[in-house]
């Protein structure tokens, strides 16, 4: 209660964010991740073709491209 109180008298309004969906979208970047790392020792053992690296190196930047421009949202709204 104390928290609120001195949140409220410093801001004047309290900004209460449920990250849960931001949460789970970490869980699955992570996941991502360990797949692409699996792919790596897949193809340091066996090889693979340089165009299919490219194109999950294409992909994955693309996936962090977006997260990184919800985060940025979500960071714009929780300093308001």
């Amino acid at each position: 209660m104390s928290a609120y109180i001195r949140k409220m008298a410093l801001n004047g309004y309290v900004l209460n964010v449920d990250l849960a969906p931001v949460r789970e979208l970490v869980s699955l970047l992570r996941r991502c991740s360990n797949n692409l790392n699996q792919v790596a020792v897949h193809a340091n053992t066996y090889g693979i073709y340089e165009y299919e690296v490219k194109g999950l190196q294409k992909d994955y930047a693309k996936l962090w491209e977006q997260v990184s421009e919800v985060l940025k949202q979500l960071t714009e709204i929780v300093k308001l």
